[in-house]
């Protein structure tokens, strides 16, 4: 988005539930990271949950939380969209301060404080000094994000490039391309409104204990599926995803294995014979 297009005709929209969604799925991917492919958590039915139902954005009733809007920040920004965040935050009732302050934004949402630089025009000549500020800022606050406007491939290209020959740590921070400087601000309160959701109903701690007892289930199923003679763990994985639980392993036909996992032929046959054949697994010494 053009910096000099007049936001003022832009109609701010209200944060709802769903948009608690994709920020706990962006957080959750933090906490093991060897293990997202293997073991993945139903967000929709965690919110519907007894443990998550409570978790309300509260827009229209009251104030929602601070954004502290660095001065530097806006005085290189046009008018009329700090006049659309402005709006914006008053429609998802957050009040507007705008101090001198290291990050470009610093939200106080539910007790928990969540700093963002927001780089409105990325400029291929300014890297190092982007860089070099995403470093010091990442020391100092728990809750960063980095939100970077993109508009273009070659913009995104750039980019990418230079986050690797900077040497970013995944994850620390969590940088967010967008393609607008609205649809950037807009990903800011989600992220930030959502993290103080999850401070005050603790659900950054449930989600932690719902990926543990995921990861126990897995261990349980890898060494009940390995103990089957010749098959190893990344055979239990695969079998686990393609599959699914013991049971419709059991249930499964030699060609169905074959055809929806890289098992060979005689590792599927094992298999089988393994849950069907009573000569066969009343005959053999489990690992």
């Amino acid at each position: 988005m053009n910096p000099e297009t007049d936001y003022r005709e832009s109609t701010p929209s209200q944060l709802s539930n769903k948009d608690i969604l994709p920020v706990l799925e962006m957080l959750v991917l933090s906490l093991d990271l060897t293990l997202i492919h293997t073991i993945s958590l139903d967000f929709q039915m965690l919110l519907l949950s007894a443990e998550f139902s409570k978790m309300q954005f509260q827009s229209g009733e009251g104030c929602n939380g601070v954004c502290i809007m660095s001065t530097t920040w806006k005085d290189e920004q046009h008018p009329s969209f700090i006049s659309f965040i402005s709006s914006f935050l008053t429609e998802n009732s957050f009040r507007l301060n705008f101090v001198s302050i290291a990050p470009d934004f610093i939200f106080n949402c539910g007790g928990v404080s969540v700093a963002f630089i927001f780089v409105a025009s990325w400029d291929s000549g300014c890297t190092e000094s982007i860089f070099s500020r995403i470093q010091k800022l990442k020391e100092q606050f728990a809750h960063f994000y980095v939100v970077v406007t993109l508009p273009t491939k070659d913009q995104n290209d750039y980019f990418i490039r230079s986050y690797f020959k900077h040497g970013m740590e995944f994850g620390r921070p969590t940088f967010i391309p967008v393609q607008d400087l609205e649809m950037g601000f807009e990903k800011i309160v989600k992220i930030a409104h959502a993290r103080g959701v999850c401070k005050k109903h603790d659900a950054i701690a449930k989600l932690k204990t719902e990926r543990e007892k995921s990861v126990q289930s897995m261990d349980v199923y890898v060494k009940v599926v390995t103990s089957i003679p010749g098959i190893d763990s990344h055979d239990a994985i695969a079998l686990n995803q393609a599959i699914g639980s013991i049971e419709a392993i059991a249930k499964a036909s030699k060609e169905h294995i074959v055809e929806n996992t890289d098992l060979s032929t005689e590792k599927a046959e094992t298999i089988t014979r393994f849950f069907r054949d009573p000569k066969y697994y009343l005959g053999i010494k489990l690992k």
